[in-house]
């Protein structure tokens, strides 16, 4: 069995859960505190973030991109053509720059701030930036997450999944980021109909049940959260 250090409303831990299940794999749910900076957590991770999976006989496996890989390289072909990263160099090269896209630009533009702002600075310390809430990058990441919307849409317009013709880790990507976004009820859907049609079937999927239970303490869920037909 694998265990996954991870927190529920941290985008990135939230890829590794949808990852993981789409591979079929059993795991251990352990919930870490990042910002209380744990020294048995830091001899895991010394970056100190999440998500880290521990696999007996290997290495911890911290940041998405390296777990990305890990899982690929170690149990890729048992996806058979439904492989979440494809074998062809073209769809490789599109599929690693749209989880770019997402783990760098959205996740600084928007769901870092909006997770950052509105529910980890309630627990985090002042010295390590807890405190009120900006609401200058609060409003920021309202705006943002208005074109980077219009760009899904675009895309999922153009093409059957994010990056192609197959859902892969550009669509868990995605949707583990927006799925932060959707909880706290900021994610102007009525804007783009094909962006939320493709969100509606990745949210379908049986991986992304289990996020769908995920509650906050004094942060409850939108409304539509959890509603399949939203």
């Amino acid at each position: 069995m694998l265990t996954l250090f991870h927190h529920p409303l941290c985008p990135f831990s939230r890829f590794a859960r949808l990852a993981l299940a789409e591979y079929g794999l059993t795991v251990q749910l352990v919930e870490e505190r990042a910002w209380d900076r744990r020294t048995e957590f830091l001899t895991l991770n010394p970056a100190g973030t999440t998500p880290v999976v521990v696999e007996e006989g290997v290495p911890p496996i911290p940041d998405t991109r390296i777990l990305a890989e890990y899982l690929d390289e170690t149990r890729g072909d048992t996806l058979g053509d439904h492989r979440l990263l494809p074998v062809p160099m073209d769809a490789r090269i599109e599929v690693r720059r749209l989880f770019a896209w997402f783990n760098d630009k959205f996740a600084s533009e928007v769901s870092g701030p909006l997770t950052v702002e509105r529910i980890f600075k309630r627990h985090m310390p002042r010295d390590q930036g807890g405190g009120p809430p900006d609401i200058f990058a609060i409003r920021a990441a309202l705006a943002n997450i208005r074109y980077h919307l219009a760009y899904v849409g675009w895309l999922a317009r153009t093409r059957d999944w994010l990056a192609g013709d197959r859902m892969s880790y550009a669509d868990l990507a995605a949707a583990a980021h927006l799925s932060v976004v959707d909880y706290l009820g900021d994610v102007p859907w009525d804007e783009d109909e094909a962006a939320k049609a493709w969100y509606a079937r990745v949210k379908s999927r049986p991986s992304f049940r289990p996020l769908l239970a995920d509650t906050h303490a004094g942060i409850p869920p939108s409304k539509t959260y959890a509603d399949l037909d939203f």
